[in-house]
């Protein structure tokens, strides 16, 4: 027989209706000869340290680092995965063939990959590989089934990067979490990971850069100016600044949220002395200028790609505020529904060959979206987007309709906006260029140069159905585009009016969740190194599009994140965090480092044993940094009081030779606190029983009657932290001593 092995049920059940005479049974699916099983994503997972050794289940820096000999996957431990992957194990005795239906990608093939390894499957292995789950693509697939080996470079891959995210993960957050214990944190985990540990930092360092930020006030000037063909606005621009108007990013390019002209431009371009700007309004009102620069070009803006999963995560949570993994999870139902293409890939480009497929995938569309009838009326199936590009397609090409006919109206909310917002990009690939005439104009007068912009509207073209998100401006903005008259160089202007503003530079915008997983794939921008920087652009940040979701949703659920409205803050636990940690283990550039690798490995010019034995270094490297600390973390948590002596620590209770005591959480910090004090009934005595004697000598304490061989004293109870006060016991109580008396004073 031949055996089919999905990721998941739902790409099973799929595949299972177009292999066809479909009979269902406990767990796969018969299809004439072939059998369709599938897997709950890993069926698998590496084995805890405490596998290896069960020693290893109690944390002590004196067993780190922990690097497995010999690698161990054990089933996962609900009874629903082990019972699917004992089938799977019968089944594969059986099959004569077997086909890996992951999904396309490294993840996809490892998980099915593992579970061949696990059984010791010697058989023929073929690939299914496709990127949509629509009746066509998957019969396309089914007919291209290549040989499972030309794939073990992705499945290397993902080995490679689950061993290495283990070894910094186990080793990492022990090491540090340790560290942290000795500085008094008792409570608390530092989870340390490869990408998640970066990405904070980015947080971090946006929020601190917010708080130190110090507005600047600034000076606009400007004019309105009389044409012998109309009028029209401009700017003042002063001498030295030949800032370009370009720098305004294009809509299917969004950056990291600092697109506002304030935030943009440094000071130095601004004008910033109000005599200055008095002097300059003083000579040019009621003068004529000339225009000495008039320059219009045609311009053509091409239709927006096809989304990656970065960019629609950017795009819905700037729309509508949707989480990323909302729409992540989102996106996955409409895969899984065969109404969009593969979702987790961070390719905006389609593969040529299925330009053919647009007449039928915008007839699927007016079906399931009736409402876009009339702009799918007017699109025009031969137009061929700059989208379709053999040469840019990875291994999965850009988000797209699929030829399903299913129903939106049926959808959540969330998948209806974003099915909408996909299936929109696809129909502008099929609309003209948006044209229009751009001219700029520069005008003197009085020696002072005012610069001003106009956009006249050729064609609308793909934005007569896909606005572009404009970036956010001043409503009175001058550099916004105007219809100019007809201007030649050479020409009078008249300065009919002109007026300043006074303006203060804005700090730079919190992060969202859509604006931080684009700063994760465009991490480059954060790095001044050249070469750093030219290597994290190659290498498309860090993170993939399948996991960058998942990790800012587990930064929030340690509390190192946190949201508030749409933004996302890092908590006081995430600074110190950040702060305890060296630069290397929260830099971006190791895990841009880390990713080259995979991709060498996946295209077979790298091995694992070289990758780890690099990691191994580092991690042993790491955790000798930790071993020599003792990190203070704010924000950590701890069931005890605060210390009333450091005010740092938190007292715990700690088992004595005679019976519990009290201790500060600081007592093997840099610079440790001794407090100490005795149990009363499961809370520290700080005044001891009721009635208790304060000590003489140190006035914090309090005197206990202690025995000793036959017979007894009174000792002071912070004698653990050298307070000698003592007394003799008379009659079961302290026989101290009254005062002297004081001195007396001859008049």
């Amino acid at each position: 027989m031949r055996l089919f092995i999905a990721e998941k049920p739902s790409v099973a059940r799929v595949l299972a209706q177009e292999l066809g005479n479909v009979r269902k049974h406990d767990g796969y699916m018969q299809c004439g000869d072939d059998f369709v099983t599938y897997a709950f994503g890993h069926l698998l997972e590496m084995a805890m340290p405490e596998v290896y050794n069960p020693e290893y289940a109690r944390w002590r820096a004196e067993d780190l680092p922990i690097v497995p000999a010999d690698w161990k996957l054990l089933p996962k431990g609900d009874d629903g995965a082990k019972k699917q992957l004992a089938l799977i194990g019968r089944m594969l005795k059986d099959a004569a063939e077997v086909v890996n239906a992951g999904d396309p990608d490294r993840e996809g093939q490892l998980l099915v990959d593992e579970i061949l390894w696990a059984y010791k499957y010697a058989g023929p292995v073929r690939r299914f590989w496709v990127s949509s789950q629509d009746s066509v693509s998957i019969q396309r697939g089914l007919k291209a089934l290549k040989e499972n080996a030309e794939y073990k470079g992705f499945a290397d891959a993902a080995l490679a990067r689950g061993r290495a995210d283990w070894l910094i993960g186990m080793n990492l957050s022990r090491a540090f979490t340790l560290s942290a214990r000795r500085g008094g944190a008792d409570k608390t985990l530092l989870t340390v990971g490869r990408v998640q540990t970066p990405t904070l930092a980015m947080v971090v360092a946006r929020d601190r850069e917010i708080e130190a930020f110090v507005p600047v006030s600034y000076i606009t000037i400007s004019a309105q100016f009389k044409h012998e063909n109309g009028e029209f606005k401009a700017r003042y621009k002063l001498p030295a600044a030949a800032a370009s108007d370009s720098d305004t990013p294009s809509p299917e390019e969004p950056q990291d949220g600092r697109q506002d002209e304030e935030v943009a431009k440094p000071v130095e371009s601004r004008l910033t002395d109000p005599e200055l700007a008095k002097k300059i309004l003083a000579e040019v009102k009621g003068k004529t200028g000339i225009v000495v620069t008039c320059k219009t070009e045609e311009k053509n803006d091409p239709p927006p790609r096809p989304f990656s999963l970065g960019t629609l995560t950017f795009a819905a949570s700037k729309r509508w505020g949707y989480g990323a993994e909302d729409i992540l999870k989102a996106a996955q139902n409409l895969y899984e529904s065969k109404l969009v293409s593969y979702p987790r890939t961070d390719c905006e480009f389609l593969p040529e060959a299925q330009h053919q497929d647009a007449p039928a995938v915008l007839a699927a569309m007016r079906t399931v979206f009736p409402a876009m009838s009339k702009l799918i009326d007017r699109a025009d199936p031969k137009l061929k987007s700059r989208a379709w590009n053999d040469e840019k397609v990875t291994a999965h090409h850009g988000m797209i309709p699929t030829q399903h006919r299913g129903e939106v109206g049926r959808l959540p909310e969330i998948e209806a906006n974003l099915y909408q917002l996909i299936a929109r990009t696809y129909l502008a690939q099929f609309y003209p260029a948006h044209k229009y005439l751009a001219t700029a104009v520069t005008v003197e007068v009085s020696g002072h140069t005012f610069a001003a912009n106009g956009r006249v509207v050729v064609d609308p073209g793909w934005q007569a159905i896909l606005k572009p998100d404009a970036p956010e401006k001043d409503k009175d903005d001058d550099d916004a585009a105007q219809t100019l008259p007809a201007m030649k160089e050479g020409d009078a202007a008249l300065c009919t009016k002109a007026d300043k503003k006074e303006k203060k530079t804005k700090a730079p915008p919190r992060f969202t969740e859509g604006t931080l997983v684009k700063a994760m794939e465009t991490v480059h921008k954060f790095i001044d190194d050249p070469e750093l920087k030219k290597l994290l652009k190659e290498e498309d940040g860090i993170g993939t599009p399948a996991t960058r979701a998942t990790i800012i949703s587990e930064l929030k659920r340690r509390t190192f994140l946190e949201s508030k409205k749409k933004a996302l803050v890092s908590t006081t636990l995430g600074r110190s965090l950040v702060d305890a940690l060296p630069g290397d283990v929260k830099s971006p550039v190791l895990t841009a480092l880390y990713e080259r690798d995979f991709k060498e490995i996946q295209a077979g010019r790298a091995t694992i044993e070289d990758f780890l034995r690099k990691q191994t270094e580092f991690v042993q490297t790491q955790v000798g940094i930790a071993a020599s600390r003792c990190t203070e973390v704010a924000g950590a948590k701890s069931d005890g009081p605060e210390c009333p002596v450091c005010k740092k620590g938190q007292l715990r209770r700690v088992p004595g030779k005679s019976g519990h005591f009290w201790s500060c959480s600081r007592w093997r910090a840099d610079q440790p606190c001794k407090a100490t004090w005795e149990d009363d009934d499961g809370k520290p005595a700080f005044k001891g029983p009721k009635g208790s004697v304060p000590c003489p000598v140190c006035k914090t304490g309090y005197l206990r009657r202690i025995a000793y061989r036959d017979k007894f004293f009174w000792g002071c109870s912070r004698y653990r932290e050298g307070c000698k006060g003592a007394a003799e016991d008379k009659d079961g109580k302290p026989d101290i001593p009254p005062p002297p008396p004081p001195p007396l004073v001859m008049g």
